[in-house]
C-alpha cells in the first residue's frame, strides 16, 4: 500500500472509530394519556428513562380531548385513554395499530367533598339534599370520569335530580381542584385522585356492583415517528415493574 492510500485507510479508520464511539441519540416518545394516569405515568417514565436512556414526553388531559388532537394530526407515539370509547373513535378512523391495542387497568369512583366540609354523604341519594348545591364532575357529555359518573347516577335513576347541580369541568383533574378549592360541595373522581390530594376527603365509595367498568385502553399510534422506540415503552407498560408503580397509585390491574 503506497503512503497516499495509507494515509487515506488511516483517516477513515479515525472517522469510524469516532463514529463508534458517539452515544446513541436518545429517542423521544410521546405519550398522550389521561390526566389521572399523571403521577404513576411519571413515576413509570422516571424509571424507564434511567434504564433506556430515551426521553418520555407526555401530553396529559381529557382522553376525548386528546383523541380529538390526534385526530388532528398532533404528535403521538403511544395513546393511553381512560375509556374503551374514545379508543373506538380512533379505532374507526385507523389512527391506532389494533393489534397493539391491550386493556391493562381498571378503577373506581368514589365522592368527595373538601377536606373542612361536615357534609355528611353516605350514598349517592344524599347528592340529591338541598345542603349539597354544586357538584364538579369531568364534563359528563364526553370526559371518561363524567361520563362514567352519569352512567352511575343514570343506573340507580338520580340523573335528573342531580344533573342541575353539576358543574362541568375539562378533566378529572379539574374536577379534584374545584373540590379541594371549597368552589363546589362535592364531586365524583377516580379513587386513584382523590388518593392524591390531602385537601379533599372522600365521603363514599362507589360500590363495584353499581358502578361502570372503568377500563383504561392503550395503543400505539399509527405514523409514530419513533415505532421502535414507542413499542419497548409500550411493552415496560405492562411489565410487573409497571405494574407494582400502577397499583401503588390504586389502579386495578387487569389480567
Amino acid at each position: 500500500m503506497d503512503t497516499k492510500k495509507f494515509r487515506k485507510y488511516i483517516v477513515l479508520l479515525a472517522v469510524a472509530l469516532m463514529t463508534l464511539s458517539l452515544p446513541l441519540r436518545a429517542a423521544e416518545i410521546t405519550v398522550s394519556a389521561a390526566a389521572s394516569l399523571t403521577d404513576s405515568l411519571k413515576k413509570i417514565a422516571a424509571n424507564y428513562e434511567k434504564r433506556s436512556g430515551d426521553k418520555i414526553i407526555f401530553n396529559f388531559g381529557a382522553s376525548s380531548t386528546l383523541a380529538q388532537q390526534i385526530e388532528a394530526g398532533a404528535p403521538a407515539d403511544i395513546f393511553f385513554s381512560a375509556d374503551e370509547a374514545q379508543m373506538n373513535g380512533l379505532a374507526k378512523k385507523s389512527l391506532i395499530d389494533p393489534a397493539t391495542r391491550k386493556s391493562i387497568l381498571g378503577n373506581s369512583l368514589v365522592v368527595v367533598v373538601p377536606g373542612d366540609s361536615a357534609l355528611q354523604i353516605k350514598s349517592a341519594s344524599d347528592l340529591t339534599n338541598a345542603s349539597v348545591k354544586q357538584i364538579a364532575l369531568a364534563d359528563p357529555k364526553a370526559v371518561p370520569a363524567g361520563v362514567y359518573a352519569k352512567a352511575w347516577l343514570e343506573k340507580l335513576q338520580l340523573w335528573p335530580a342531580i344533573e342541575p347541580k353539576v358543574v362541568p369541568t375539562e378533566n378529572v383533574r379539574a374536577a379534584l381542584a374545584a373540590v379541594a378549592s371549597g368552589n363546589v360541595d362535592a364531586g365524583v373522581v377516580y379513587k386513584t385522585d382523590a388518593a392524591i390530594s390531602k385537601k379533599v376527603k372522600i365521603a363514599c365509595e362507589v360500590p363495584r356492583a353499581d358502578g361502570p367498568d372503568i377500563s383504561y385502553p392503550m395503543a400505539l399510534v399509527k405514523g409514530s415517528s419513533q415505532p421502535d422506540a414507542a413499542k419497548k415503552f409500550f411493552d415496560y407498560l405492562s411489565s410487573k415493574e409497571a405494574g407494582q408503580v400502577f397499583t401503588h397509585f390504586g389502579f386495578l390491574l387487569k389480567k
